[in-house]
Parts: C-alpha cells; structure tokens; sequence
C-alpha cells in the first residue's frame, strides 16, 4: 500500500495541539502508510477511503483515540476496540492514555486498518434501528454524530422538534456535498441548543 500525503489543514491543526500531539504524530504515519486520504472534518484529523471516512482522531481531556466508524464490523480478536457511549452502534474506538499505549498498540492499529479498508472495499454497512425521530437520519449526519460526542449529547437534549426541523433540513438537500454543508453549518447551533427556526 502506498502512503498518501499529508493534508496541510491536518498539518496546521497539529502545530497547535495542546495536548496529545506526540501520540497523534506516531499514529499519523501508520495512517497515512494504510493509504487512507487525510483532511480535516469536524475540526478532527479524518481518514478516508474512496471518499467514504474510516477513521477519525479524538483528543479528550483524559485520553485520545482512533474512532473507527464502522468498528462494529471489523475483526478485533484481541477486544482492543471500546464502545464510546450507549447510544453508539456502529462506531467503536481504540483508547490511547500515553505515547506507550501508541507504541504497544502499532501492530493492532495496523490490523484494524487494513480490516477497515476491507469492509469499505466490500461496501459493507450496519444495520442500524429505526430512530427516535419520524425522520430518516442522513448517513452524513450519522457519521458527525458518531465523530462528535459533544455533538450527539446536545442532540439528544434537544426537542423532538427541533431535530425533527434540522433533519428536514439535512434530507431536503439533494447532494450529499450541501448536506455536509448544512451540518457543519449547523452544528454549532445544535450545541448551543437551538432549533433550525430558533433566534439568539
């Protein structure tokens, strides 16, 4: 497999890494060496595979991890991979507490890759259940759910009508480029808390 290269916006955002900037610039190679296409999405570095995410880096206050969005598919003999809430059904992450869980990790990190491009070369999917809202929700808007636990709490706090407004908002677009579009718009709104019809 031959490495890709780097994304200037990635390289920017690695230069003002607070914390956690060790352990992401060991991870960065063993992404980049899967092949993966590297840009920045949700203010996250994510790795893509023919346009469609695989992986995405999570900094968190007490750890930082490799969110796979399709973890529930892939093989994990070892049970590296940990859920990262209740509400999360496909995406599972792999846990990262110092430069040494990287390190120790390497190979399983490869492993995993190298399984998830599978799965998206197989064009692989899980099944997920019908949810809450009377509104099917955009695989688009699904991925930034899973990428983004701030995301997804202050979703779940909102009013049944605001998601539903949001949601007819995301599934009016036709293309899925002005459906991104909308939700990353939207989303700092959501996290405050508003609706699509809301004013500050």
């Amino acid at each position: 497999m031959t490495a890709t290269a780097k994304n200037q916006q990635v390289t920017q955002y690695v230069e003002g890494m607070q914390a956690w900037r060790a352990e992401f610039e060991a991870l960065r190679p063993l992404l980049l060496g899967a092949g993966l296409d590297e840009r920045l999405r949700w203010h996250k570095p994510c790795y893509a595979y023919r346009g469609s995410n695989v992986v995405i880096f999570q900094p968190f206050t007490d750890m930082c991890a490799l969110l796979f969005f399709k973890g529930a598919l892939l093989e994990d003999p070892g049970g590296a991979l940990r859920e990262q809430g209740e509400h999360s059904r496909a995406a599972l992450r792999l846990e990262f507490r110092s430069m040494a869980d990287v390190e120790n990790a390497s190979e399983t990190i490869t492993s995993l890759l190298r399984d998830a491009i599978r799965v998206e070369a197989e064009g692989l999917s899980v099944a997920s259940p019908a949810p809450a809202d009377d509104r099917p929700y955009p695989g688009e808007f699904v991925t930034a759910l899973e990428a983004d636990p701030g995301l997804r709490d202050a979703w779940e706090r909102l009013t049944p009508g605001r998601r539903r407004g949001w949601l007819l908002h995301f599934t009016a677009a036709k293309q899925s480029k002005t459906r991104l579009a909308r939700i990353e718009r939207a989303t700092p709104r959501i996290l405050e808390g508003f609706g699509i019809h809301d004013h500050r």
